[in-house]
């Protein structure tokens, strides 16, 4: 049975097409695929004008991703993230039922005049540096860029980064770990190389994340990371008696406890 359209709504025709293709989203109609445009302008009786802004307005929300020669796919649930704690990116993967693998792309002692300072510490000090690619059953999920004071995470060098936590690998190999710091978020464009690592197609925006982190004797840690904003949500959840929050929302930054 076609949908009842109704032509003498004020409500534009893609508007009404939209909101029942979410409604038949919600309801797992499309599991299997999804309508093409003719099935669409056959269903609904309306213009392939129509049809495709409709699912335009899908593809924006981030409900379904549209790819020329490949048709239209449903975005599949992704990963969630609370705000407002100090999180482990390896146990937020894991703990959703999920395979976390990094490629460790450099691991490695060297000098950074910017990470050095942003961490409090001369420009010639020595850092130990460690970026990856993290994987979520496969999937490129983010590319993570830590750097540390070589004083404090030499002994990291010798780590397989493959399946394990930095922050494990911190308190187990240097007897640290971070315990106050900040962290600001923020949505960007990423750059050629980082599209490429991710699998990410043109002018696809990711969530840019930088994190600065201090153990109980100093510095640790200067973090920068882009996540794919198409598998990973960052989620706040607030309760009627934190009142204190509103007026902390305005900065749009995660303080860690």
């Amino acid at each position: 049975m076609k949908p009842a359209i109704d032509r003498r709504s004020p409500m534009p025709l893609w508007s009404q097409v939209s909101d029942d293709l979410r409604r038949r989203l919600d309801a797992g109609e499309f599991a299997e695929r999804f309508p093409n445009d003719n099935e669409l302008m056959n269903h609904y009786g309306v213009s392939r004008h129509t049809a495709r802004d409709a699912v335009r307005r899908l593809q924006d929300a981030g409900l379904v991703v549209r790819e020329r020669g490949r048709g239209t796919h449903v975005v599949t649930p992704g990963l969630e993230q609370p705000l407002g704690t100090l999180y482990s990116l390896y146990r937020s993967i894991e703990d959703q039922g999920f395979e976390q693998r990094s490629t460790v792309r450099f691991l490695e002692e060297r000098t950074d005049a910017e990470a050095a300072g942003v961490l409090g510490l001369s420009s010639r000090a020595r850092l130990v540096y460690l970026e990856r690619v993290r994987f979520a059953d496969g999937e490129p999920v983010a590319v993570d860029c830590s750097w540390l004071p070589a004083e404090v995470a030499r002994p990291l060098l010798d780590v397989d980064f493959t399946r394990t936590a930095l922050y494990t690998e911190l308190q187990a190999l240097c007897g640290v770990r971070p315990v106050s710091g900040w962290e600001r978020l923020r949505p960007e464009l990423p750059s050629p190389e980082q599209r490429r690592l991710l699998g990410l197609p043109a002018r696809q925006p990711v969530f840019a994340i930088e994190r600065v982190t201090s153990s109980a004797d100093g510095p640790l840690e200067w973090r920068h990371s882009v996540i794919r904003g198409d598998t990973f949500a960052f989620v706040a959840r607030w309760s009627g008696t934190a009142t204190s929050a509103v007026s902390g929302m305005e900065s749009l930054s995660v303080a860690l406890p």
